[in-house]
């Protein structure tokens, strides 16, 4: 019986600690403070100024030395081409440089060597493209491949501070609009935050074509987008 009741007497003092333990851990300080989140969007059109080239040469031989050769020497035209049509030497880049057998395709067996060098050339005079693409297949022949042809802008800070204005005023507007929804008082701004966007990469129009006299190079126009989340306090 006296065991009996000690276990009883065991199990009250446990849950005493227990909900001693539970009532120190609730919260004792105010509530989190209550507010509007709102995202705004600002866009901009703009047209580009600056084009960005990917133009390679395509070398092949039985040989890889040769190959290598035929490809240096054509590469090395190239690079002359693009100096002397006004791309300054910081704007030129290797992009890419590959040396890979060819095969029979019966057989398996290996029939040569194929070399190719890409270089990445970006232009700030939009109405050279062309002619820059005509000089590098005359200069390059056969061997010549326009890989790639995207346009940008290469100082767009005037254009994302009007931007970011568009989109905080959009915010403000979306925030006024639930206050008034909801038959409160918007208060103070808390916080506002740049909220990142995918940048629009300078070869989204993808390929370009390599064999016209002259090559038409249009520019067209892109967007440039600024996001923000700005959160209110409401006033009570």
């Amino acid at each position: 019986m006296k065991r009996g009741m000690s276990s009883v007497a065991i199990i009250a003092l446990g849950a005493l600690v227990l909900a001693g333990c539970s009532g120190g851990n609730a919260p004792t300080g105010p509530t989190a403070a209550t507010g509007i989140t709102t995202r705004g969007v600002g866009t901009v059109t703009m047209t580009p100024d600056t084009v960005t080239l990917v133009i390679g040469v395509q070398t092949r031989d039985q040989g890889a030395k040769a190959a290598l050769d035929a490809n240096t020497a054509k590469a090395t035209a190239l690079i002359n081409v693009l100096k002397s049509k006004g791309v300054a030497p910081a704007d030129l880049q290797t992009s890419q440089l590959s040396v890979n057998p060819t095969y029979d395709s019966a057989t398996g067996r290996i029939t040569g060597y194929e070399v190719a060098n890409q270089v990445a050339a970006t232009l700030r005079d939009i109405g050279g493209a062309g002619g820059l693409i005509d000089a590098a297949a005359e200069a390059t022949g056969d061997a010549v491949r326009v890989q790639q042809l995207g346009f940008s802008i290469g100082d767009d800070s005037v254009s994302r501070a009007q931007a970011r204005i568009n989109a905080v005023q959009q915010a403000q507007a979306q925030a006024k609009q639930m206050a008034d929804a909801a038959g409160v008082k918007l208060g103070r701004i808390r916080s506002i935050i740049e909220v990142s966007v995918n940048p629009q990469s300078p070869f989204d129009r993808g390929d370009a074509p390599a064999a016209a006299t002259p090559v038409p190079i249009e520019p067209g126009t892109q967007k440039l987008t600024v996001m923000v989340e700005v959160i209110y306090n409401i006033n009570q």
